[in-house]
């Protein structure tokens, strides 16, 4: 199958050829129908696969909505772009809802519909590669792979099963950070009624609150001065999936009032756009934050907060399940074996007694960079428990650290450090030379404030808000 794969369904012949040479002069791969059955023979028979289908509307034996609704139940990952030589109220809006990519009036200049054209192969690829991943992943995430064998491990893990049964339509997963939140979230995704559609996942904290919003619900070419086409925003990506909105805390208070708008419509606008658009989506928030404060404080609306509580499964934290340790080692100590080229195969008792009698602030997260750090520096197949350094984030011996020297940060590359520790230290030195004023230390770190105060809550750190 050639990649840019285009099918044309056009029964004006003259126009039809033209659309042909163009697109072939592009270096498509263009298959030509005249009519709806000659294209559902080419559809169903799999003769052409295209991510692109350029349809007319109103074909001799019959409407290309239908064979376009017939194609969507088929989960054929292709985008639709319909042209009609007259403006339909009611047939755009069954196109729209359908999931068309868009609706042209004839005549369309070559220029604007090779633009759309492009906009749509993007946006079709992107389906595909989601569609691959879901397939992996659905073998790969079961409840098994929340790892452990103690009595909370296994309530958890009970839990987290029966809610992958049961299709809601939102979730709130809480917990401390690193408890493995991401992980459950695709484990409820893969594990349940949605598993054929997409899971688009999105940390609310990472994004600036312009770029969260045109990212969440999309945009229109020209909404602003960057919006060089149509951007399909991850309300509308995850239809018929699952949007997972990680650290949701951070949402500023205008887009919670715009996404309890879509939850409860069921119906988003793109930014600068005028037509509204169906979603089918089931929302998984998490933070590990307490939503129930930040509704106290003001900070969080708690009319999203009730909309989302359907149902509530926190995280225990890895001091309350250290048996499950037993379990949690090997399992990673396999995985980083497999992608480093690593031999560690006996873990001493001594390092299984310091891992239980130490606090694990950063969870599951900071055992993983435990574990991944003693494999990468192990010279044979025994565990290191020199490398263990639990708690102290830096090697013991005298000098090795790293060391502030004026406006300099002197980080040692010799294995002491992994490179979230590196992060942390780098970022609690900036705010307290700062004055723990985030903003300054954003500018002298050269990112944003919404950025930073991410990387403070991923880390625990205190900071003046």
């Amino acid at each position: 199958m050639t990649t840019d794969s285009l099918l044309i369904i056009e029964d004006e012949e003259t126009l039809a050829r033209e659309l042909e040479r163009h697109f072939s002069g592009k270096g498509w791969d263009v298959g030509m129908a005249g009519c709806l059955s000659k294209a559902r023979d080419i559809l169903t028979g799999r003769k052409l696969e295209p991510i692109v289908i350029l349809a007319d509307m109103s074909l001799p034996d019959g409407n290309a909505l239908d064979l376009m609704e017939a194609i969507r139940e088929q989960k054929i990952p292709c985008e639709w772009i319909l042209l009609t030589g007259y403006g339909s109220v009611p047939d755009s809006v069954r196109a729209l809802r359908l999931g068309a990519y868009d609706f042209l009036e004839k005549p369309c200049p070559l220029s604007r519909l090779e633009i759309v054209v492009a906009g749509a192969r993007r946006s079709a690829l992107a389906q595909r590669r989601l569609q691959t991943q879901t397939r992996d992943s659905r073998r790969r995430y079961t409840p098994a792979s929340y790892v452990g064998a103690s009595k909370t491990t296994e309530e958890t893990r009970r839990m987290i099963a029966r809610l992958a049964e049961v299709p809601f339509s939102a979730l709130i997963i809480g917990g401390e950070t690193g408890t493995g939140k991401g992980l459950v979230a695709r484990i409820l995704h893969h594990g349940g009624a949605r598993a054929d559609g997409p899971l688009v996942e999105v940390n609310c904290a990472a994004l600036p609150r312009e770029m969260l919003e045109s990212e969440l619900f999309g945009h229109e070419a020209g909404a602003f001065t960057s919006a060089k086409g149509r951007h399909r925003g991850y309300l509308e990506q995850a239809h018929e999936g699952t949007l997972f909105l990680d650290e949701i805390a951070d949402m500023d208070l205008d887009l919670q009032t715009k996404l309890l708008t879509v939850l409860e419509d069921r119906r988003l606008r793109r930014l600068g756009g005028e037509r509204l658009v169906a979603v089918d989506i089931q929302i998984i928030a998490a933070s590990n934050q307490s939503l129930e404060e930040r509704v106290r404080s003001g900070d969080f609306r708690s009319d999203l907060f009730y909309r989302l509580s359907v149902f509530r499964l926190d995280l225990p934290p890895l001091r309350e399940r250290l048996e499950d340790l037993d379990q949690l080692v090997p399992v990673m100590i396999d995985e980083y074996n497999v992608r480093s080229g690593g031999q560690v195969r006996e873990v001493p008792d001594r390092v299984y007694e310091q891992m239980r009698g130490y606090h694990w602030p950063g969870n599951v997260r900071e055992l993983r960079n435990v574990i991944e750090r003693a494999v990468l520096l192990a010279r044979d197949s025994v565990f290191p428990v020199e490398w263990l350094q639990l708690g102290q984030g830096v090697a013991a011996a005298p000098g090795s650290g790293p060391s502030v020297e004026g406006d300099r940060l002197m980080i040692p590359l010799d294995g002491s450090l992994a490179l979230d520790e590196m992060d942390s230290y780098i970022i609690r030195t900036a705010l307290e030379r700062s004055g723990n004023n985030v903003t300054a230390a954003a500018r002298a770190l050269g990112t944003t404030r919404e950025t930073l105060r991410y990387r403070i809550h991923k880390y625990g750190l205190s900071s003046d808000a």
